[in-house]
């Protein structure tokens, strides 16, 4: 697939037109507040051109897992009223229990250009998530163009994704197109050396990841969990550390071929361990073949961090997915900080991604020093492991 050449908004001629427009308006809610409103602002963008532009605006998404039925606690009606604030307009929820329904089509049919409209939770309906025909032709049959600008899903085939677009002209918006720009160049044409992080709990949500990334990058560092896998392919003492037994012949296996690639494969060389998985635990650091018998490894320690930094501080392009130890403990924080830090002092083009990185990006206000941050947690992770994604995929190609 060359997400590359997908056509954006800009592509098409949206003036006077209705588009409905796919965001990714999945924002946490406490007592029917939103607690973080990043998905709303990163979609912004793109609405607001196509309001400049002149366009009928009906935007759709989905909020949490109501399970195919109306649940109120799943409305998009705070979505709404939130967006209103940024836009300066009112955007007008059609409150459908059945989505696409009479509020929807009498709001979509009286709609003038440059007003802007939100559909109700499109997981309230069951054939969503399952692409049924019947539902995306009711989603396509509200509008003249598509324009699909939610990365966290473009990874699901859904009628809301990629269903619509059998039905109508389809591109992608800002919001997507800056994450394939991004990714798609990192992975097809980087600038060079590129250097890959990948840390988080197991071997097994990253065999693709990595498989993939010892065909294009230099350098291939591991942390999180998933390093004690390797350690143990090397036939070290791991004590309790996160083990993936079944995975040890594939974690050796992979080391080999970054060898046979000329590709730096650098693992931790010491941690910090703890009696137990508790944030208060007895802590001390060790080296990685030696963690005794009854301890578990829950960060890299000082001299890792070091080794990590200094293959970091050459990099031209890097790629991060995934935190060095148990990033949410303030103990057990201190690899992915270090990280953290060495990645934005490189002024290389910097691409974070997968919640638990991103976090800690944020948390230490690092977020302006990165050149992206990725907003698919899944999306991304199968982007780098050079899947189609379907939301993708489904988009009409440049001329």
């Amino acid at each position: 697939m060359n997400a590359l050449n997908k056509k954006t908004v800009e592509d098409i001629d949206v003036s006077g037109k209705r588009v409905l427009v796919r965001c990714d308006f999945n924002v946490p809610l406490k007592d029917g507040e939103i607690t973080n409103d990043k998905r709303i602002v990163a979609a912004l963008p793109t609405i607001e051109y196509l309001i400049e532009q002149g366009a009928k605006v009906i935007l759709c998404s989905h909020l949490g897992r109501p399970k195919g039925e109306y649940k109120s606690e799943f409305s998009l009606a705070p979505v709404a009223k939130r967006l209103s604030q940024y836009l300066n307009r009112e955007v007008q929820l059609a409150d459908d229990e059945n989505v696409v329904g009479e509020n929807a089509k009498a709001i979509a049919a009286s709609l003038e250009n440059s007003q802007v409209m939100l559909l109700q939770n499109v997981r309230f309906r069951k054939e969503e998530t399952k692409n049924e025909e019947s539902f995306s032709k009711e989603l396509a049959s509200l509008a003249d163009i598509f324009v699909n600008d939610a990365f966290g899903t473009a990874h699901r085939a859904h009628c809301s994704t990629t269903g619509v677009a059998a039905y109508l002209p389809a591109v992608c918006g800002y919001l997507i197109q800056k994450e394939i720009t991004f990714m798609g160049t990192a992975l097809q044409n980087p600038k060079r050396p590129l250097v890959a992080i990948l840390g988080g709990a197991k071997v097994s949500d990253k065999i693709g990841v990595i498989t993939n990334l010892l065909d294009k990058c230099d350098t291939l560092i591991i942390g999180g969990g998933m390093a004690y896998t390797f350690m143990k392919s090397l036939g070290y003492n791991i004590g309790t550390s996160l083990l993936e037994e079944e995975q040890v012949e594939a974690a050796g296996q992979m080391m080999k071929d970054a060898k046979a690639k000329g590709v730096k494969f650098i693992i931790p060389v010491d941690n910090k361990i703890g009696r137990e998985y508790d944030e208060n635990t007895e802590a001390k650091i060790v080296d990685s073949d030696n963690i005794p018998d009854g301890w578990m490894g829950l960060d890299i320690g000082p001299k890792t961090q070091q080794l990590f930094a200094d293959a970091i501080k050459g990099a031209a392009t890097i790629i991060w997915n995934g935190p060095m130890g148990v990033s949410e403990w303030d103990n057990f924080a201190a690899g992915t900080i270090a990280v953290a830090k060495a990645v934005a002092e490189t002024g290389a083009v910097s691409i974070v991604g997968g919640g638990d990185s991103v976090a800690a990006v944020t948390k230490l206000g690092f977020s302006d020093k990165m050149s992206h941050i990725s907003t698919g947690g899944g999306a991304s992770l199968e982007f780098l492991e050079g899947k189609e994604l379907p939301g993708i995929a489904a988009l009409a190609d440049k001329d």
